[in-house]
C-alpha cells in the first residue's frame, strides 16, 4: 500500500498569494508516476484557491463540523467542504482538542459524519508528555482509551489515524522510529477487522526532511500528517521523496 503523507498548513500561510504559490511549489515537486498519495490541507478560507492548483494531491479539510446547514456560528460543514472538492479532514488534533476543549465526544460525532458524508477523516491520537514519562504501557492505555471513544459505533470504511505523541508536536523532538511504529502496530489491534484492510496508520509529530526516512522505511507506519515542514516545499518535496520508496 503507497504511504500517505498530509501537509497540515494550520493557521499558515498569510495570505492568498502565499497560499496558492506554496501549493504551487509542493505540486511541482509531486512525482507524475507517483508511488505517494499526498494530501494538502490548508485553512478554510484558501481551499477553493489551493484546488483549483492540485492534480497530482487530494485536497484536505483540518477540521468539519457533524451537522449539516444550519445555525451553527462559525463551523464549517461536511456538505460544504464537498463543493470544494475536500476527500479527507483532521479531526481530533491534539491542539484542537487542548486549545478549543474538544472532546471525544465531538470527534466521534465528526468521524462519523465524515464517513458518511464520503470524506476520509484522519484521526488523531497520541499521548501527552506527562503520561509518556510513565512509560510505553501507559502511553498504549492512554491511546486505546482515545480509540475505544473516538471510534464509537464506526466498524469499516476508509479512515486513516495519525498518530501523534503530543509532546513532540512542535517540539523538535520526535518519537524513535522504532517506538512510533510499535504504537502503530498496536494501534492496528486495536481497532475493528473492518477497518484494517483499508486503513493506514500515519507518524506526526517533529517530522522534517532530515528524520523522514528513517520513520517511512518502518513497515508499520503507513505515512506521516506533516506540520511546519509542509509548509517549506524543499523540505516537503524531500519527504514525498523519501515516502516514493516504500509504497
Amino acid at each position: 500500500m503507497k504511504k500517505l503523507l498530509i501537509a497540515n498548513w494550520k493557521a499558515n500561510p498569510d495570505s492568498p498569494a502565499h497560499a496558492l504559490a506554496l501549493a504551487r511549489k509542493i505540486h511541482a515537486g509531486i512525482p507524475l508516476s507517483k508511488g505517494v498519495d499526498v494530501v494538502i490541507a490548508p485553512p478554510f478560507p484558501f481551499l477553493q484557491l489551493v484546488g483549483g492548483a492540485l492534480t497530482r494531491a487530494e485536497l484536505g479539510a483540518q477540521d468539519l463540523f457533524w451537522e449539516d446547514l444550519g445555525p451553527y456560528t462559525g463551523e464549517v460543514s461536511w456538505r460544504q467542504l464537498k463543493h470544494f472538492g475536500v476527500k479527507y479532514a483532521i479531526i481530533g488534533h491534539s491542539e484542537r482538542r487542548a486549545l478549543l476543549g474538544e472532546t471525544d465526544e465531538m470527534v466521534n460525532k465528526k468521524v462519523r459524519a465524515a464517513l458518511e458524508a464520503g470524506i476520509a477523516p484522519v484521526l488523531c491520537v497520541g499521548e501527552p508528555k506527562e503520561v509518556r514519562k510513565s512509560g510505553i504501557a501507559a502511553a498504549k492505555r492512554y491511546v486505546a482509551a482515545e480509540l475505544e471513544k473516538d471510534l464509537a459505533g464506526v466498524h469499516g470504511g476508509r479512515i486513516a489515524i495519525a498518530y501523534e505523541p503530543i509532546w513532540a508536536i512542535g517540539t523538535g523532538t520526535p518519537d524513535s522510529p522504532k517506538s512510533a511504529a510499535e504504537m502503530i502496530h498496536y494501534i492496528r489491534e486495536r481497532v475493528s477487522r473492518g477497518l484494517r484492510d483499508k486503513l493506514r496508520i500515519l507518524y506526526g509529530g517533529s517530522l522534517s526532511a532530515k528524520n523522514a526516512d528513517a520513520f517511512l522505511k518502518e513497515l508499520e507506519i503507513g505515512g506521516a500528517l506533516v506540520g511546519g515542514a509542509s509548509l517549506n516545499p524543499r523540505d516537503f518535496i524531500k519527504i514525498i521523496n523519501s515516502a516514493k520508496h516504500y509504497g
